[in-house]
């Protein structure tokens, strides 16, 4: 029999690195074919790759966040791609430079539907945010894992925040045990 557990997905993984150095966005965008500058919109440089398929936001201080990608590899890989093309246009770019996970995304689905009314009150009002008029999820702060959990009257939720591929898994199984114990979970 498959849980809750089975169901979650890494939507997007968000991470940051950087080159160590200025950058002159102008140039690179002339340079890098396929980059998007629209500095009047957005101060960084938009250069997709498309497998993996991610985004990297490339900062004049050298800063580069990688966002859209679907694993933690697939950021590893992504980025390996934008320190190449960095390099070939004669950019310095460090062997290996660290990269920080910043936030996992990732859904799940419980199974079942939820009466998000009665999660409010069974869970208590200091781990939550719940305003149906505002927001058709109820929000969830968990203190371990450190993540939030969006969750929806559906049974599918959202967890966000995480650094680790398995905060979410914690997560979900705190979260279903939790419900379970208030007998919300039926």
């Amino acid at each position: 029999m498959s849980g809750p557990k089975d169901s979650i997905n890494i939507e997007n993984v968000v991470a940051s690195t950087s080159i160590g150095q200025e950058l002159d966005l102008e140039s690179v965008s002339l340079d890098l074919e396929g980059a998007d500058y629209d500095p009047e919109n957005f101060p960084g440089l938009v250069y997709r790759t498309q497998n993996p398929k991610s985004a990297a936001l490339i900062f004049r201080s050298g800063k580069i966040v990688c966002t859209g990608a679907k694993s933690t590899d697939a950021v590893h890989e992504s980025l390996s791609l934008v320190f190449a093309k960095l390099r070939e246009l004669q950019i310095q770019v460090e062997e290996d430079p660290e990269i920080i996970v910043q936030n996992i995304v990732s859904s799940a689905d419980l199974g079942r539907t939820l009466n998000l009314n009665a999660i409010a009150i069974g869970l208590g009002l200091e781990h939550i945010e719940y305003e149906p008029e505002q927001f058709p999820g109820l929000v969830y702060r968990l203190d371990e894992p450190e993540v939030v959990a969006l969750l929806f009257g559906s049974g599918k939720l959202v967890v966000t925040g995480g650094k680790q591929v398995n905060d979410a898994e914690q997560a979900v199984t705190v979260i279903a045990n939790r419900l379970n114990d208030l007998g919300l979970l039926e």
